[in-house]
């Protein structure tokens, strides 16, 4: 069978996502691009991942329904975003019955691909949940790695149809994890600076207030704040963010 041929049968198959062949490689690559222009631009991180579900299900071939899931120091899996019902409740699934694609792509880092839920069988009690759900097919890629704390990420793409994905979906979803882990890093430090910022200028604002209701220089403003936070086992910032919005110091 020839290439137009097979992408022909690719067409028709319900839910199918958007065909990228070889002589598209440059149109591909503007896609991406534009992507990354476009998550550059996201206010938060749950922002870029809602983005991030929403591409994926427009760029990746046989993509119709999306998720991301992650795993903070190999512990709990959980689901940060999602097209829709059916790869929140296809994430589940794999959670609760603690087998396939999507766990073996975080825990293993590799690519995971089910032709056909009917027929697979690395997973049963996975896919036997899966095709109830009315998930015919499934493609799982690494999403990220990020830093020390080792949290990883993987994309899951599902179909309703059986054989939605090949190794065209492979190669073009491999790409778009490699931009969508840029995003998410970039999105997380952003984050983490504007959560540090806020610290910073509620403790100011603490600071302020103390100095101005004792008469107290910046440092002993410091060493009051510091000193209700031990006496209390609150965070620094938990005690100025309080003293800013009640006047107290110290909770009655």
């Amino acid at each position: 069978m020839g290439q137009d041929e097979q992408q022909g049968d690719r067409q028709d198959l319900p839910g199918a996502g958007p065909l990228f062949p070889a002589a598209s490689a440059e149109d591909l690559a503007d896609r991406l691009a534009d992507l990354a222009r476009g998550l550059e631009e996201q206010e938060d991180v749950q922002t870029t991942l809602d983005t991030l579900v929403a591409a994926a299900a427009g760029t990746i071939p046989g993509a119709q329904h999306v998720s991301i899931s992650a795993i903070r120091r190999r512990r709990e899996v959980v689901t940060r975003a999602s097209t829709d019902d059916l790869p929140r409740e296809t994430d589940r699934a794999q959670y609760e019955t603690g087998q396939g694609p999507c766990l073996d792509s975080l825990f293993e880092q590799q690519t995971a691909r089910i032709p056909d839920m009917a027929t697979e069988t690395r997973w049963p009690q996975f896919t036997a949940r899966a095709r109830g759900l009315g998930a015919g097919s499934m493609l799982a890629v690494q999403l990220y790695v990020n830093g020390d704390d080792g949290d990883l990420g993987a994309l899951n793409l599902l179909n309703e149809a059986p054989d939605a994905f090949d190794a065209e979906s492979e190669h073009v979803a491999l790409l778009f994890a490699a931009h969508a882990a840029v995003a998410m890093v970039g999105a997380q430090e952003q984050a983490q600076l504007r959560s540090a910022l806020g610290t910073r200028d509620v403790i100011g604002q603490a600071k302020g207030i103390l100095m101005e209701r004792f008469k107290i220089t910046p440092d002993q403003a410091f060493r009051l704040l510091a000193a209700a936070s031990q006496q209390t086992n609150r965070r620094l910032s938990e005690v100025a963010e309080a003293l800013t919005q009640t006047g107290e110091l110290r909770p009655n």
